[in-house]
């Protein structure tokens, strides 16, 4: 028999959550190897997201299964309200299967969504929200140009074609320094970083607001109801698969853009990376390193192989 009246019944009103909620996705099975610096990446990550938003916002992570530690930490920020809405996952559901929870759950108007190794700039969140509501019928805005396959921004360069008032442009627009930075945070090599540097930017212009064309699942923001069309996304690996949602937004007719300059960049699984607010010296121990022994390319390849291949054994 229930003693008394639930005090919530007395409650006048309840809180409200924020238009945008940023998302977050974290998966830090252990802390040795190649992630022995995640948690100080995840950890300048939330705290960079936060601190350069220019927009208030909900923050929602998703931890897919990672070790005890991390999980302790998760927990610690949000008591501390740093976080406002935490969801666990025993194991690692994928990619695509955290997408499935935490793009539904997300309960805000607007979804910013990113992996948990991605450092913000100030005002990433309110110059990527300009973008999201001055094109029309907009799929995802990703947080900094760079290059990205030309199949997968055709519905882009169909519209700027047919629309009035939007102005299509070809030719090397992006900074040369931006291009570099992101592909050595991804690990490419000198060669790689030639030919991207090659590559013609698409870049529109539409009601005074400029973009390039493309995209990339690693960080976006877009509208809710617009990701809740390609809801629940069938993807059965953990990696490999996630340019699904590219390639169905893209086929469907949505845009995919991205922001004039670089707003977010990729952390990878450490601190210790090229970037506008790192000194020279440093940069220069950083590019050193690629011309080490384990850095040519054909060891690389065969140390890579072998570390999959113990990761596969211990952890699938």
């Amino acid at each position: 028999m229930r003693k008394g009246q639930n005090p919530v019944k007395q409650l006048s009103n309840v809180a409200k959550p924020e238009r945008i909620t940023a998302t977050v996705l974290n998966h830090i099975p252990f802390l040795h190897g190649f992630y022995s610096e995640m948690d100080k990446v995840l950890e300048l990550s939330l705290r960079s997201l936060r601190e350069s938003a220019g927009l208030p916002f909900d923050l929602l992570v998703f931890d897919n299964g990672s070790c005890a530690e991390i999980r302790e930490f998760l927990v610690n920020e949000l008591e501390s309200g740093r976080i406002q809405y935490l969801l666990f996952s025993d194991k690692n559901l994928g990619k695509g299967g955290a997408w499935n929870i935490m793009l539904q759950a997300a309960p805000g108007e607007i979804i910013a969504y990113a992996d948990n190794d991605v450092l913000y700039s100030p005002g990433w969140l309110s110059e990527s929200v300009k973008v999201l509501q001055a094109y029309p019928r907009l799929g995802m805005v990703t947080s900094r140009p760079f290059h990205t396959l030309p199949g997968l921004y055709g519905s882009v360069v169909s519209w700027a074609g047919k629309t009035r008032g939007a102005r299509l442009e070809r030719g090397q627009f992006v900074n040369a320094d931006w291009n570099k930075e992101f592909l050595l945070s991804i690990g490419r090599t000198d060669e790689e970083i030639l030919q991207d540097l090659k590559q013609m930017d698409v870049r529109v212009t539409y009601h005074g607001v400029t973009a390039y064309a493309g995209a990339s699942h690693w960080q976006f923001l877009g509208w809710k109801k617009t990701l809740q069309e390609f809801l629940p996304l069938d993807l059965s690996k953990p990696l490999g698969q996630v340019l699904k949602l590219d390639q169905e937004m893209d086929k469907k007719g949505y845009l995919r853009l991205m922001t004039a300059r670089p707003y977010t960049m990729n952390l990878s699984n450490t601190l210790d990376l090229p970037g506008e607010n790192t000194s020279q010296d440093t940069q220069k121990i950083i590019l050193n390193k690629g011309k080490s022994f384990f850095n040519i390319p054909i060891i690389r390849k065969v140390l890579m192989k072998l570390y999959n291949e113990i990761f596969r054994i211990y952890y699938k």
